[in-house]
């Protein structure tokens, strides 16, 4: 059995964090019966569409936009690169980048899902503390932030503003429970919501505070909230407030997994910080990223309005000692998409 989903999976062409996770997955079930507008020259949609409804990446007609980040060896943010230095292909073929955003060029659509349930609340007010820090750092005029939490249902508590002061009297305002957890609900509502409600210039964001753990969600799975995140074009991070606790159990080093698959296919990072300096350094981490994080620009040449998933290969050919972190691919829109 092993053997054959392994064939299934590299079939599919998953790779990496994310080919171990469904392996381990599958195996459980098997044997287990329980532009700035202008920039890009995109116009939103005249209607919003239900978030169940709501299928599309952001592209017009065949405009696909990836958002990369590139840092040293040593980690550090490479600020300094141009159009000419990437190259991109798309399920294996080479294709023209038409334009590239600078960092800091093109605006964030960040949604900060916060767990509140019971196998985090011990850390919160610290969390809050470094979210609030966070914030402060990165969201610049042109922004937007929202929050939701991660509790027995999902929740919006905030709905996006540039206003910092608004965000901040939501993250004030949270109280831990001792309730379950629907993380994986959470998670596909935070990209439908982002999908929804971001300008369609705006690279969307993600940034969670859980330890991954799921035990009441009620319609969605791992899978699900991988389909939904790529769909909306949204790029993962996570916190995970467990810390080295996570090795302990095969519940806890489950959800970590499932968090570092996710960030691993959307261009992300999962972070475990081993103490409370880390975990602020963690947030540092993901601010510098952002702020530095490139916005590529290609037209799709064979896009089939079909609903299916493309996948995306960014390289910077003359520069291999660089690491590359971006989406692994994109679903393309159903129902009227034609190629250039």
């Amino acid at each position: 059995m092993r053997s054959f989903l392994l064939c299934i999976f590299q079939a599919r062409g998953f790779s990496g964090a994310l080919h171990v996770f469904l392996l381990a997955a599958a195996l459980e079930i098997c044997f287990c019966p329980s532009d700035a507008a202008a920039f890009l020259q995109v116009s939103a949609p005249e209607t919003a569409t239900p978030f169940a409804q709501k299928h599309v990446i952001r592209v017009s007609s065949n405009l696909i936009m990836v958002p990369v980040s590139v840092s040293d060896a040593d980690g550090n943010a490479v600020r300094n690169l141009e159009l000419k230095d990437f190259a991109v292909d798309e399920d294996g073929q080479p294709v023209a980048i038409a334009k590239i955003a600078e960092p800091g060029q093109t605006p964030l659509a960040l949604s900060l899902l916060y767990d509140i349930s019971g196998s985090v609340s011990s850390r919160s007010d610290f969390e809050k503390e470094t979210a609030t820090q966070f914030l402060n750092k990165i969201v610049q005029p042109g922004d937007t932030a929202s929050v939701i939490t991660i509790g027995p249902q999902p929740n919006i508590l905030q709905q996006p503003t540039g206003d910092m002061s608004i965000v901040l009297q939501s993250l004030n305002q949270l109280k831990p429970t001792r309730g379950m957890t629907a993380f994986y609900d959470a998670i596909v509502l935070a990209a439908q919501f982002l999908s929804n409600v971001a300008r369609p210039d705006a690279r969307r964001v993600q940034v969670v505070i859980s330890d991954g753990e799921d035990n009441n969600s009620e319609t969605n799975k791992f899978i699900d909230a991988l389909r939904e995140i790529q769909r909306a074009d949204c790029v993962f991070y996570s916190i995970n407030p467990a810390g080295a606790s996570v090795r302990l159990n095969l519940i806890s080093a489950k959800g970590q997994e499932g968090m570092q698959a996710l960030a691993s296919e959307t261009g992300g990072a999962a972070f475990v910080p081993e103490s409370s300096a880390d975990f602020n350094r963690m947030f540092e981490r993901i601010a510098t990223e952002l702020r530095a994080q490139y916005l590529l620009v290609y037209y799709a040449s064979r896009v089939k309005a079909d609903g299916a998933f493309h996948k995306i290969a960014v390289q910077i050919p003359n520069k291999p000692e660089l690491r590359i972190r971006a989406r692994q691919g994109y679903y393309a829109p159903k129902g009227t998409a034609k190629a250039k």
